[in-house]
C-alpha cells in the first residue's frame, strides 16, 4: 500500500509540472498570439547619394553637376502601416523628421500585434483632413515652422541650402513643398518592401531602417536646376513636381532585431 501511495504522489507531481509548462497566460510566446503585442522602432537616415547628409559644411553635387550645401532638411511621415501575414495601423500617426534634431530620426510603433510583416506603408506629408483641422500640437504644431496658412496647409518637405548656381540673393536654394488640394497636392503615399521579413513576438524589439536620399528629391521624375528654380515657397505645379520626386526618395535598408 505504501508503494502505491508513493506512485500516486509521483504521478501527481509530474502532471503538475507538465501543466505549468504548457500554460503560462501571462507570457505568450507564439507570434500569432491574438493578445500579444510589441514595439517596432522605425529609424531614418538622411543621405545624399551614398554619403551621409551633413548640414552646412559638406558640398554635394546634383545629377546635373550643380554643387550645393544643405542647411535644412525636414519632412513629415504619417499614416504608418505594416503589412504581411499580419497587419497594423498606427493611431495618431504623425511624425516630423528633422535632420538638425537627432531625436526626431526615430519613433516607436506601439502595440504591434504578434505576427509576420514584410512591408511598411507611409505617407510623406500630412493628410488633407489634418491640414484643415485648426490648431494642433506635437509634430503638427505650427510652431515647428512647417506650416503656411489654414488655406494652404502644411509644408510636407523642406529643403534649404546654398549653391553657386543659384540666382537668388545670397545664392540660397529654398524648396518648400506644400499644398494639399488637387490638382497640385503634394502628399505621397509609398509602400516599401522590407529587405527581410520581421517576426513581431516576445523575443525582442524589431528595427526598420529607412534611408531618404536628397539627390532623389532634386532629380528623377523631374530635374531641378538651381539657376532656373532656386526658390519654391508656394503651392503649385513646381511643388507637385518636387513631390513626384520625393515619392521615390525612401528605401528600407534593414529590418530585424
Amino acid at each position: 500500500m505504501r508503494i502505491n501511495i508513493l506512485r500516486v504522489l509521483a504521478l501527481a507531481a509530474v502532471v503538475s509540472v507538465v501543466s505549468c509548462t504548457k500554460k503560462d497566460p501571462e507570457n505568450p510566446t507564439t507570434p500569432t498570439d491574438p493578445n500579444g503585442t510589441s514595439k517596432v522602432l522605425v529609424e531614418f537616415s538622411n543621405k545624399v547619394g551614398a554619403n551621409n547628409l551633413v548640414l552646412n559644411d559638406q558640398w554635394y553635387q546634383t545629377a546635373t553637376g550643380d554643387s550645393f550645401k544643405v542647411s535644412k532638411f525636414n519632412y513629415y511621415i504619417s499614416n504608418v502601416k505594416l503589412g504581411g501575414a499580419a497587419s497594423y495601423t498606427e493611431s495618431e500617426s504623425y511624425h516630423l523628421v528633422q535632420q538638425g534634431t537627432s531625436s526626431s530620426h526615430n519613433f516607436a510603433l506601439a502595440d504591434v500585434p504578434y505576427g509576420k510583416y514584410n512591408t511598411i506603408t507611409l505617407t510623406i506629408g500630412v493628410d488633407s483632413a489634418r491640414n484643415t483641422s485648426g490648431a494642433q500640437t506635437g509634430a503638427l504644431d505650427p510652431a515647428n515652422d512647417m506650416f503656411w496658412t489654414w488655406s494652404t496647409g502644411y509644408i510636407m518637405l523642406k529643403l534649404e541650402g546654398t549653391s553657386p548656381k543659384s540666382t537668388a540673393t545670397g545664392n540660397v536654394i529654398t524648396y518648400h513643398a506644400g499644398g494639399f488640394k488637387e490638382p497640385n497636392s503634394t502628399q505621397r503615399t509609398v509602400t516599401l518592401t522590407l529587405p527581410s521579413e520581421i517576426t513581431v513576438a516576445k523575443n525582442g524589439e524589431n528595427h526598420i531602417h529607412i534611408e531618404a536620399d536628397v539627390l532623389k528629391v532634386l532629380s528623377g521624375t523631374n530635374t531641378f536646376d538651381f539657376s532656373i528654380t532656386p526658390v519654391m515657397t508656394t503651392a503649385g505645379a513646381n511643388a507637385k513636381k518636387l513631390a513626384d520626386n520625393y515619392a521615390k526618395m525612401l528605401s528600407a535598408t534593414y529590418a530585424g532585431l
